[in-house]
């Protein structure tokens, strides 16, 4: 129970921000969820503008601060060299 005025809006305020963080989340792996469909299928085209989508959002997430720069930039770097793999042409 918040003792100060300050710290009853800083409870509303922190859920706010907790919401909003989650949401934005959850969209993350929505995206993510979507590409690696698309990457599996073994469409190009598709794979490739999920990832361009999916990458704008962790640049956006980073951004804001729902997650660490470093995490957006890790994630980005192993799905785009999933992304090269699975397009690549495969050898006999």
């Amino acid at each position: 129970m918040p003792n100060t005025k300050s710290a009853e809006r800083r409870v509303r305020s922190n859920e706010r921000k907790r919401l909003h963080n989650r949401s934005i989340k959850s969209r993350l792996k929505s995206l993510e969820r979507a590409y690696e469909d698309a990457a599996k299928s073994g469409k190009k085209d598709e794979a490739t503008a999920a990832f361009q989508k999916v990458s704008s959002a962790f640049d956006k997430a980073a951004k804001t601060g729902v997650i660490h720069k470093s995490k957006a930039n890790r994630k980005k770097s192993r799905l785009s060299a999933h992304l090269a793999a699975a397009t690549a042409p495969k050898k006999d």
